[in-house]
């Protein structure tokens, strides 16, 4: 399944109904055959993969948090990969940004009772129509029963049976409603689409993101963390403090390599052909995206900033 298929499926009900994807792209992946593994990453806090965005996990004496909830289609599995850790519902889900592969089992996990938690923005834009620039994909509103119950605006705390996770917003980064999650007690951070672990990350610019934003965001939380610090991203592996400053400094090389092209006003098509993340491609340009197409994204955010 493709990284278009995963932001583009919103309205999954949860009895699989054909996703809504672009005619180009009219195929139904099967979900019938993804399998939810969960990995533990602390003690009472886990990674749940299957397909979409990672899910976190925190567990208390008395409920569940989920971060993240995948597709509509996938709730089954994914409550039962839940119960296989406990026997305790999920009371809270939260929210790490807009995308569907991320929000899609909302309106499944609000009708087992769960109690979803975002930042406004997200809330607003799962209102209202979105439009994938990337992808040249226009993205329907989520229904009614989808969207977050609870939103905020700088930062939440859940104090869960003795554990605290706390989440902050972090501005203008892969979207304009990231949230990045903190387990305190377990020394985890969840961090969304705004860490792809070893591979070009998507930045949504039509939804306010900035890769000057992800490499705040990456900041961030490198002066929060330490060696020992699980840290959980959107997609791929869970990797550490040195896997999340590998991934800040490769931002970085890329940034710099395309500004002075938008800067002394060179079209798409000579950023593109001028190949300045070719160094970086052999490494992150394995994953959804490859160097023409981060540099495309690139191109466009930092064009904008130039105006």
């Amino acid at each position: 399944m493709d990284l278009r298929t995963l932001l583009s499926c919103r309205r999954l009900s949860a009895l699989a109904l054909p996703l809504i994807v672009a005619p180009a792209r009219a195929q139904d992946p099967s979900f019938d055959t993804v399998q939810v593994r969960s990995i533990r990453v602390a003690d009472r806090a886990y990674v749940l993969a299957g397909a979409g965005g990672n899910i976190g996990v925190a567990i208390g004496d008395s409920g569940v948090i989920l971060v993240d909830d995948q597709f509509a289609p996938l709730t089954p599995k994914v409550l039962a990969a839940v119960k296989a850790l406990t026997p305790l519902p999920v009371r809270f889900v939260l929210n790490t940004h807009w995308h569907g592969d991320h929000t899609g089992g909302n309106e499944n996990m609000r009708g087992a009772g769960a109690i979803v938690v975002a930042h406004e923005n997200v809330r607003k834009r799962m209102s209202t129509e979105q439009f994938l620039q990337m992808f040249k994909e226009k993205v329907p509103p989520s229904p009614a029963g989808a969207l977050p119950v609870v939103t905020f605006t700088d930062a939440v705390s859940f104090h869960l049976d003795g554990q605290e996770i706390r989440a902050f917003h972090v501005r203008n980064a892969h979207t304009d409603g990231d949230a990045v999650v903190h387990f305190r007690t377990g020394n985890v951070v969840h961090m969304g689409d705004t860490f792809f672990n070893g591979r070009y990350p998507y930045i949504d610019v039509a939804s306010g993101g900035s890769v000057d934003g992800m490499i705040a965001a990456a900041d961030r939380v490198l002066k929060m963390i330490g060696p020992d610090t699980k840290v959980i991203p959107g997609h791929g592996a869970v990797g550490d403090r040195a896997a999340l400053k590998a991934y800040r400094d490769m931002l970085s090389a890329a940034r710099a390599a395309v500004l002075p092209h938008v800067t002394r006003g060179a079209s798409l098509q000579q950023v593109i052909a001028a190949k300045p993340t070719a160094e970086l491609d052999a490494i992150w340009g394995k994953g959804f995206f490859n160097g023409d197409q981060f540099v495309e994204m690139l191109y466009s955010n930092l064009s904008r900033r130039s105006r």
